[in-house]
């Protein structure tokens, strides 16, 4: 059986964000910046609080099965909010999508190395 690697996004809302908590969030901008973000293990944070208070983090998970996503999906989003209720930040509006890599679409380059192969 072969393994399946899923993207999650879970998003969300900060919401009642104390005046030090935003002095903080903003002191750590750079490491949280959308050009920074990618999918990782343990999750990646990344916000814009200039232009508004969403957040996005994006975890990279695996399973055997198809159904596998549900509980990855689950425990990203369980991830997200220990992140958060860590720190004493509040949030709404949380939410999650994901993706199974081994059902997207070939992009060009992949469809091309794909047809070399069978030549």
């Amino acid at each position: 059986m072969s393994t399946r690697t899923f993207r999650i996004t879970v998003r969300g809302v900060f919401d009642g964000l104390s005046t030090d908590q935003r002095a903080q969030l903003l002191a750590r901008a750079a490491e949280h910046d959308v050009l920074r973000a990618a999918f990782t293990r343990e999750g990646h944070l990344s916000y814009d609080l200039t232009a508004r208070s969403a957040f996005t983090f994006r975890f990279l998970d695996s399973g055997e099965e198809e159904e596998d996503i549900l509980e990855a999906s689950e425990r990203a989003e369980e991830a997200a909010k220990a992140w958060l209720t860590g720190r004493g930040y509040g949030y709404k509006n949380l939410r999650s999508q994901a993706e199974d890599l081994s059902q997207a679409p070939l992009g060009k380059r992949q469809r091309r190395a794909a047809a070399q192969k069978n030549v």
